[in-house]
């Protein structure tokens, strides 16, 4: 692809040395070292206490609705606007998501959206960390304890951001990171599911394991392992977890570079937003600066900006198309209250490429600047 591309996966450490070691020790399927590796440095970096390796953000979702025993006639709520895998995992047990609203400023889900969508079926709220910016979660584990309803976070744009000194991922019951290759620390494809209630462990690992107690079998627990219960194959192989874990090691400097790109971006955009040709997001310091999204004006053709940006060889993209309104969601979901913000926001969004390593803020900066003039007259 000529010009900017939108992601560019990048090498940042020991990546392939650690790759030919896997294959070195004769061990590719999952749950070997690396895995291991990677799972330890997740629990010391989170505070979590289990964290299990998958081989999506997905799966870690699919393992949580096993987990929760999500079943056909519950109700998740979740923001429309997110991407399919929230729905897709507990739809897949028969559940209905409810899709409800988010706030304007952060694109997060709103509390009180939640509050009015709770039914008598409701089993599990899902809040969506968008761009690494951690939602109301103060508020929204508040209400889900006053309803005994549990809380499931969506944390995959999160890895490194925090609410109130703790890792976002770990104040529900269960969270889900992704490792994919558009996210910060990068695999690839990969994930993890974050355990914070000690009582669901052994179940998850069962669950992981293909419905087996393979774990306890390895652990000298038990003298031969079976099926014990319904799961499936969850696991990343091992030079997946290999990967990822040379890049766990530089995940400091990872989102301390990618401050450095998103401080960069918000800088030369000032004097656009002056201009009052877009809207720049707000910074906050608990975050891990995952993304640098740009709101256009009401009436502005977001493809006409796009088109032109492309043209001048800037491929920046969109988001997400709210479920709400896809057809899978109107065929297997309900919406609660308006959603008038998810509408308007998904309308107007632009995401900026941010990516390490010789990413030019300057061109793409001054691309958007004359298409925004051009485009906005």
């Amino acid at each position: 692809m000529s010009g900017i591309p939108f992601n560019v996966p990048n090498l940042v450490g020991k990546e392939l040395w650690y790759v030919a070691q896997a294959h070195a020790r004769g061990q590719l399927a999952g749950d070997g070292l690396f895995t291991k590796r990677c799972e330890r440095w997740l629990e010391a970096w989170t505070k979590s206490p289990r964290v299990l390796l998958t081989h999506s953000c997905t799966a870690a979702l699919e393992m949580a609705a096993l987990l929760l025993d999500v079943k056909p006639g519950d109700e998740i709520i979740m923001p429309s606007f997110t991407f399919v895998s929230t729905a897709n995992a507990f739809a897949l047990r028969g559940a209905t998501p409810v899709f409800v609203d988010i706030d304007p400023i952060h694109f997060n889900i709103d509390p009180s959206a939640i509050e009015a969508a709770i039914s008598p079926r409701t089993k599990a709220v899902v809040p969506v960390h968008y761009a690494g910016v951690s939602c109301q979660l103060a508020a929204i584990l508040a209400l889900a304890g006053r309803h005994s309803i549990a809380v499931v976070e969506d944390a995959a744009q999160a890895m490194g951001s925090s609410f109130e000194g703790r890792a976002l991922g770990t104040l529900g019951c269960l969270g889900a990171l992704s490792f994919h290759e558009t996210k910060n620390v990068i695999s690839g494809e990969g994930g993890a599911l974050l355990v914070n209630d000690p009582a669901l462990i052994e179940q998850a690992e069962v669950i992981r394991e293909k419905g087996t107690n393979r774990s306890k079998f390895f652990r000298g627990e038990v003298d031969k392992y079976t099926w014990v219960e319904v799961g499936s194959s969850f696991l990343p192989g091992e030079i997946i977890a290999a990967f990822l874990f040379a890049q766990l090691e530089q995940a400091e400097h990872i989102n301390a570079e990618r401050w450095k790109l998103w401080d960069g971006y918000h800088a030369r955009l000032g004097e656009v937003e002056a201009l009052e040709l877009l809207t720049r997001p707000q910074r906050e310091a608990s975050a891990n600066a995952h993304m640098y999204q740009v709101l256009l004006p009401r009436g502005v053709c977001r493809d006409a900006v796009l088109a032109g940006l492309k043209a001048a060889g800037v491929h920046a993209v969109f988001h997400y198309v709210p479920l709400h309104s896809s057809p899978a969601g109107l065929r297997l979901g309900r919406t609660a209250g308006s959603l008038a913000v998810t509408d308007d926001i998904s309308e107007r969004l632009i995401r900026l490429p941010m990516w390490l390593n010789g990413l030019d803020l300057d061109q793409v900066c001054a691309a958007l600047t004359d298409v925004l003039k051009r485009v906005a007259k």
